[in-house]
């Protein structure tokens, strides 16, 4: 801290300002409303019941949302308003920028404090008297605003550079799907073979299936060793991934062994996060899946699992299917049935062979794209904390 910095309490430079009633006729700003980590309000609106309580506020407070810290709901509105009472409206003196108030409100370091004083495990909300006891290292005002100033324009270019990361990210996303088609039409696609997923499952029963349901499998079942159990999160991010893992006992599987998954089944989700796949590895345990997901054994000699899996991840044939017939508009819903007549293009298992490995390089390429863009985005977040970080150290 400077030498012509005060140590305060931060009661002593501002005050909540709850002016609690229904306040008709302002513009309501609720925590779905502010961004995180931003200071920015994104709408307002008056859908509020005119009945609620709220707290007003003006173009003088600081908004902050005290439930749940950690998400950095901090706010400097514009101009009059209500807020939810879940927002407390700071008042700040005339001792302090409101500016630098909201910048050190969204430091990391103040919300690992803040988060501190938290009361409640499933809702956690500050201690807001708590807070106002935290010590403040109070610069001079016209300090106070060379520092907002000079984070106002770093954070500016800041967020230009992360504009510019999520667009390439989002234009990466498109050329993903832009090269599978390039492949696929290069590789014949408009005269491959009309069929459906059923046409090529396994000559066996059960070749396409679900999970155990209802009381066949209860989560009381689940032991910490034994044979494996199969969900969603194994597939969640289109590629087998180990994650929680869950086991039934050896018994348990005798029972339920008709949901046993083999290497090289694919495997839906129509559950929770629907639509994505994943190809059980060769080296797969003895495992079950759960009813979360659909898997399906697959005739190695008509399709192979690999084409299937970007077939069914990429191919517009097959999206625009699953979006016109899945329950919802964001793919909230699949069924074992609509899998099954999933219209499938199939050329000769050589070429599939070919699309997949052309697609499986031309991925590669774009992941270390991703990856670079995706790493820019964690350092520039890194930076406004650093700067952040400096700035109430009295170094910026």
């Amino acid at each position: 801290m400077r030498a012509n910095w005060e140590r305060v309490r931060l009661r002593e430079i501002c005050r909540y300002d709850k002016n609690q009633g229904t306040h008709d006729g302002l513009k309501y700003v609720g925590l779905e409303n502010i961004e995180s980590g931003t200071g920015r309000i994104l709408s307002q609106s008056e859908q509020l019941d005119a009945k609620s309580a709220t707290f007003s506020f003006s173009a003088k407070h600081v908004l902050y949302g005290r439930l749940r810290p950690y998400l950095k709901k901090v706010a400097l509105p514009s101009g009059a308003g209500r807020c939810s009472t879940e927002i407390f409206p700071i008042l700040p003196s005339e001792r302090l920028v409101r500016e630098y108030l909201a910048y050190w409100l969204l430091s990391d370091k103040t919300t690992l404090d803040i988060n501190a004083t938290c009361t409640g495990a499933r809702m956690p909300r500050a201690d807001m008297e708590e807070v106002l006891d935290f010590d403040f290292h109070l610069p001079p005002v016209a300090e106070q605003r060379r520092i907002v100033a000079a984070l106002d324009k770093a954070f500016a270019g800041i967020a230009t550079a992360k504009a510019n990361a999520e667009r390439n990210l989002k234009l990466a996303g498109e050329l993903i799907n832009q090269g599978y088609r390039h492949i696929a039409e290069g590789q014949g696609r408009r005269h491959w073979e009309r069929l459906r997923v059923a046409d090529v499952a396994a000559a066996k029963k059960g070749s396409i299936r679900t999970g155990p349901f209802g009381s066949q499998l209860l989560h009381s079942e689940f032991v910490d060793a034994g044979i494996a159990v199969l969900g969603i999160d194994n597939a969640v991010n289109n590629e087998f991934q180990w994650g929680k893992r869950r086991y039934v006992t050896p018994a348990k599987f005798e029972q339920l062994a008709r949901y046993r998954v083999y290497p090289g089944d694919v495997l839906i989700t129509i559950m929770g996060t629907c639509g994505r796949c994943a190809v059980v590895p060769d080296n797969i345990p003895v495992a079950i899946n759960t009813k979360h997901l659909c898997c399906i054994s697959l005739d190695n000699n008509k399709c192979l699992p690999s084409f299937l899996h970007t077939y069914f991840l990429y191919d517009p044939s097959a999206r625009e299917y699953l979006q016109q017939q899945a329950k919802g508009s964001v793919m909230d819903g699949l069924n074992m049935g609509l899998i099954i007549d999933l219209p499938l293009l199939l050329p000769p298992v050589e070429v599939q062979q070919a699309v997949v490995d052309n697609f499986r390089a031309l991925r590669e390429g774009i992941n270390l794209f991703i990856e670079a863009q995706s790493s820019k985005l964690t350092a520039l977040d890194a930076l406004k904390q650093s700067l952040l970080t400096e700035a109430f150290a009295g170094k910026l």
